[in-house]
């Protein structure tokens, strides 16, 4: 068996200001977000061609796919079932207003990270329930090797679940912008050889 998945971060994206709640925000990657791409792309073509990339139909993930595949013929396949986590009433705001002017959602949120929905958007519960099923369709083919263009979210989603781990330690997989990670498959099932490597790393 010879079939694996590179979950690759989007690249750096402009926060203003305190760090924010950011998800369905169709925010583009910065100039420093599409050189970590780059340097992802050049470390991929010292390998065999990609069977395919798939991501989400929001800039900073369609562009990563884009520079990933330059000068390849990869085909790319846009889905809005990867598409980051809805923050529902909290999109956009800084973290530390919904701490304090939000306190009780805010707890709310801590207390059941797995299931709270935020006003207006999901849990994450509802982001594993929609790309979860996307991702069995990716892996359930024959030998392949593709990659995913994701957010932080829904790779963070993907690797707790191949790693049998429960949402509510979601955060304690790190996925910084422009990091990659890799699923590999062997007679045992699938498994995580490596997570959050930065750009420009290799043995992929």
């Amino acid at each position: 068996m010879s079939r694996s998945v590179l979950l690759i971060r989007h690249g750096l994206i402009v926060e203003d200001g305190a760090p924010q709640f950011l998800g369905r925000t169709d925010l583009p990657m910065t100039e420093e977000g599409e050189a970590q791409v780059r340097e992802i792309a050049t470390v991929l073509a010292d390998y065999p061609p990609l069977d395919a990339i798939f991501c989400s139909d929001l800039r900073r993930s369609k562009r990563t796919a884009e520079l990933l595949t330059t000068g390849r013929r990869t085909p790319i396949f846009v889905s809005q079932r990867l598409r980051e986590i809805d923050m529902g009433e909290w999109e956009g705001l800084p973290r530390r207003d919904v701490e304090v002017f939000r306190p009780d959602e805010y707890a709310a949120r801590g207390r059941d990270l797995a299931h709270y929905r935020v006003p207006g958007g999901e849990s994450f519960s509802d982001l594993a329930a929609r790309v979860l099923p996307l991702w069995q369709t990716i892996v359930s083919g024959a030998d392949t090797r593709v990659a995913i263009a994701g957010h932080a979210g829904v790779n963070r989603v993907i690797l707790a679940h191949v790693l049998g781990m429960p949402l509510e330690n979601i955060f304690r997989i790190a996925q910084r912008p422009g990091c990659v990670s890799l699923v590999e498959w062997t007679r045992d099932g699938p498994s995580v050889r490596f997570l959050d490597l930065p750009p420009g790393s290799r043995g992929f």
